[in-house]
């Protein structure tokens, strides 16, 4: 008896998207991730249900993007390297915000304020997690998946810090660095002034930059290659920054670094790339 090609139907239920030729994407991914060789096109097709010039159309569009890659044998994919690199750096902000958690906690116990855990994508921060209470007195605006200009904020201005000069420069010119408040650094050569200090000092101001009456410090986290992953900072009502935190707050950015493996002694040559 002649088998049918199995449908999207068999396979594991999942939300059907909006857009076609993404939940067709999708199914084709699956198919290639069951297999640890390159799968031939037209396994392809049988097992996702889609014709062959469809799927190869799709499969073509996605080797473009890195998705996928063409194996050995002519007509053969495998999944492509851009699938491991976006799986790494989700790995990365998982990992992080499982360490940071309960030392945020803590830092937040020991300050009243709120506390606060940003990733860098792109020319934005995200904030991944926050420890705050409403006694803070501070209003939360930017709440978790936020996101800001690096150079308005403290833990931005962590990663720019030791971005290569000319990165800098380009982040300059593609954004305009535009400013939210009058306290806003919107000049590159102030803004290359307040990195060379952020380099000095081994943290990171916000002066009413990003949000009037906020002020904020932030301090690096860091991988077992000494790579800036994240930064932590302290935000609270201008008047009541303190100085006394910075300690407690680099102390407390260096235990989540630990838990991750940073040993300390491999920053200075991870910055220097």
């Amino acid at each position: 008896m002649r088998s049918t090609p199995p449908t999207p139907a068999s396979k594991p239920t999942r939300e059907k998207t909006a857009i076609q030729v993404i939940e067709r994407m999708m199914n084709l991914l699956d198919a290639l991730a069951a297999h640890s060789d390159p799968v031939s096109l037209k396994e392809l097709a049988r097992a996702t249900g889609l014709h062959p010039s469809t799927a190869h159309r799709i499969l073509n569009d996605m080797v473009v993007g890195r998705f996928v890659d063409r194996g050995e044998q002519p007509g053969s994919y495998r999944l492509g390297m851009r699938l491991l690199e976006l799986g790494n750096l989700v790995k990365g902000r998982l990992s992080v915000r499982e360490a940071a958690l309960e030392p945020m906690r803590e830092l937040h116990r020991r300050t009243g304020q709120t506390v606060n855990l940003s990733v860098r994508q792109g020319d934005e921060i995200v904030y991944v997690e926050r420890s705050y209470s409403e006694r803070s007195g501070m209003q939360v605006v930017r709440a978790i998946g936020g996101r800001a200009p690096l150079h308005l904020t403290s833990s931005g201005k962590l990663f720019l810090a030791y971005d290569d000069p000319r990165v800098v420069r380009s982040y300059a010119t593609r954004t305009g660095l535009a400013g939210h408040t009058r306290n806003s650094i919107t000049e590159l050569v102030r803004l290359e002034r307040e990195l060379s200090l952020v380099r000095a000092r081994g943290f990171a101001r916000d002066n009413e930059e990003l949000e009037p009456g906020v002020r904020c410090i932030a301090a690096a986290v860091r991988d077992d290659s000494g790579r800036i992953i994240a930064g932590l900072s302290v935000s609270a009502p201008s008047e009541r920054m303190q100085d006394d935190w910075i300690d407690d707050l680099r102390s407390t950015a260096a235990k989540i670094s630990a838990r991750l493996g940073h040993s300390g002694a491999s920053a200075a040559s991870a910055d220097a790339h």
